[in-house]
């Protein structure tokens, strides 16, 4: 056997290296006799082939590479991932795992010396801290050197040769010890949103430029799937895999290759990504084609709980709908069905009978009807019970004094008398009477004080004293319950008080006065949109605000004003079914206090107090807002 026909067949060999176990011995004894078969077929087609065709110097020449670049990048779950790229085909990477490291041999290829230099990758943060490339007799080596625990992954696509070391994580699984798992190369190849978990037996592939069909035969015998190739599947495949999932596998060589599948039961069918994606096309486009030749049909679908107009515009009116969203109906220019009606599809909506028309093949008409007896169903409904509580505390005191001396003192023909000032003339010498200090309990409180008085009279003068005194304390309480009940997300308000009028004066160019009589609300409101969570929970936004009249400001030929306290809240809650919950308070307290004293003569010790008074007053008040949401099951569950 010549050289050549001794290297045709090193692919075949490595195909002995699968792992013990991996294969059942019945499908290794079939794998043995195919090959054995194919390999008479290539030495006999080696034989018969022209000398300057098996001239080893030619055959290496031709196959002879060099490396273009080495490239190092992190991968999803932390993978260190190498690629290995080559100035054209034909490359021939082996890899093994020593100890702590993993070596590529490349022994076609050459290693130029811009690249023949250590890269240091620690700051990746992969198994991977080191890698190391430099020439290999006529070839090329690469040693990777790893930290901890992990699994090595290969695969060539073209002119690269991609090597992926993974991070070994542990799962359990029924019970039995942990296992270790690799992330798989498919899921970082494609998007996030295609990645899967993959449950097929595991296999381990060492194979070196084996013939895509060669590899799918081998899967389907590990597989028991019906594996069936399209003609245009060609090419060779270059991979290494170690305990992986077959279907991990197989998705790697389909993506290598440019490749797709679809299964149907248990037939997989393989052919080229293009030539798929063209089937596929020329099935909807037949779909279609069938479709605009099958007759309407018209059917009218009574609306029950919901309005048909705005069901109408919802339908009408999503993005792609292919129709003009009139009362008349729906219709598009688009040459392909798009949204929930078909390209000949119409829909009317009937607002005297709340009623829905739809016109269209009776595959979309079914859709349409599903979709509408989702959404035209009972709604819950929600009873909010809201609760004000207004509470004031009050407390005034007021101490006052009126102290007055008088007398008289007889001078012949005149009087003089002592307390007015003012002498009066025959008073036969009696004394006047008047107050001489006047500082009655009167600042805080409003009502009559209670008075203690004393005189004392003589001859020729007289002593008044009056002691004044009053202490006032209010307790109040005013409770406002609101209640409404309205539907799942829909608006409700209520509200209660007056209209206070008053009077506005307003001049003209003639500078004649117009009274105008305005009116402001003095009300109490609840404002609220509930909405009900999968949970059982009550999502509210609120408004509540409670307004009263607390005196009217004369304005004198103007009439008067009114003057209003307002209490007002506007908030977002979620609360529990049938829960109560502050959403919102108040709390005020004022305390003031005054003295009203003669200058020097009060700050006398005792006697002071007949010269002075003292007043002092407390308020408290709190306002307190309460909210029970109870939902009302109406929808069936």
């Amino acid at each position: 056997m010549t050289a050549n026909n001794a290297q045709s067949l090193r692919p075949f060999r490595r195909l002995a290296t699968l792992g013990a176990g991996t294969f059942k011995a019945r499908s290794f004894r079939a794998c043995t006799l195919a090959l054995a078969i194919g390999l008479l077929a290539c030495a006999g087609t080696a034989m018969a082939a022209p000398p300057a065709a098996s001239t080893p110097a030619t055959a290496g020449k031709a196959a002879q590479v060099s490396v273009s670049n080495i490239d190092f990048r992190r991968g999803e779950d932390g993978a260190g991932r190498l690629v290995l790229s080559f100035d054209g085909n034909g490359a021939a990477p082996d890899l093994r795992n020593l100890g702590s490291s993993v070596v590529v041999d490349v022994g076609n290829a050459v290693l130029p010396a811009s690249l023949q230099k250590p890269l240091n990758v620690v700051d990746f943060a992969t198994p991977v801290q080191r890698i190391d490339a430099h020439p290999q007799g006529s070839g090329t080596q690469l040693v990777l050197s790893t930290n901890g625990a992990f699994e090595s992954l290969a695969y060539q696509t073209g002119n690269e040769y991609v090597v992926e070391i993974v991070p070994k994580s542990e799962r359990a699984a029924m019970g039995a010890t942990a296992s270790t798992s690799i992330a798989t190369a498919a899921a970082r190849i494609a998007t996030a949103n295609a990645e899967r978990q993959y449950k097929g037996r595991p296999v381990t592939f060492n194979f070196q430029d084996v013939p895509v069909r060669t590899v799918l035969q081998l899967i389907a015998e590990e597989s028991n799937l019906n594996i069936v190739a399209s003609d245009t599947v060609q090419g060779n495949v270059t991979l290494r895999l170690v305990n992986v999932p077959w279907d991990q596998a197989l998705d790697i060589v389909l993506r290598a290759k440019g490749l797709d599948k679809r299964r149907e039961g248990g037939v997989v069918w393989v052919a080229p990504q293009p030539e798929l994606a063209k089937f596929e096309q020329d099935k909807e486009d037949a779909r279609i084609a069938i479709e605009n030749r099958e007759d309407l049909v018209t059917e009218y679908i009574q609306i029950n709980y919901h309005n048909a107009n705005a069901i109408f515009k919802a339908l009408t009116e999503a993005k792609g709908i292919g129709n003009s969203g009139n009362s008349g109906g729906g219709g598009g220019s688009n040459d392909q069905e798009n949204g929930f009606l078909s390209q000949r599809g119409r829909i009317v909506a009937d607002e005297r009978t709340n009623t829905l028309m739809i016109s269209d093949i009776p595959k979309k008409v079914a859709q349409m009807r599903e979709l509408i007896s989702v959404i035209d169903r009972p709604v819950d409904q929600v009873l909010i019970e809201g609760r004000i509580v207004i509470a004031t505390d009050t407390f005034a005191r007021d101490l006052g004094a009126r102290f007055g001396i008088g007398g008289s003192h007889d001078y012949g023909d005149n009087t003089a008398s002592i307390g007015s000032g003012v002498p009066s003339a025959g008073s036969g010498g009696n004394a006047t009477r008047g107050l001489n200090v006047n500082l009655p309990a009167k600042n805080f409180t409003e009502g009559t004080p209670a008075s203690l008085a004393y005189t004392l009279l003589g001859a020729n003068f007289n002593l008044d004293l009056e002691l004044s005194a009053l202490q006032e304390e209010g307790r109040g309480e005013v409770i406002s319950n609101p209640r409404l009940v309205t539907t799942n997300q829909r608006e409700a308000s209520i509200k209660q008080g007056r209209e206070v009028g008053y009077l506005t004066v307003t001049g003209s160019g003639t500078g004649i006065a117009t009274p105008t009589v305005q009116f402001k609300e003095a009300v109490l409101e609840l404002k609220v949109v509930p909405t009900i969570t999968s949970d059982n929970r009550v999502f509210l936004s609120l408004n509540v605000k409670k307004d009263e009249v607390t005196q009217f400001i004369d304005l004198g030929d103007f009439g008067s004003v009114p003057e209003l306290a307002k209490r007002e809240i506007n908030t977002a809650v979620l609360v529990d079914d049938g829960q109560t919950v502050v959403i919102g308070g108040v709390y005020e307290f004022t305390d003031r206090s005054s003295v009203s004293k003669v200058p020097f003569l009060g700050d006398v010790p005792f006697l002071g107090n007949l010269f002075k008074k003292k007043g002092r007053s407390k308020e408290k008040a709190e306002l307190l807002i309460f909210v029970t949401p109870k939902i009302l099951r109406v929808a069936k569950q």
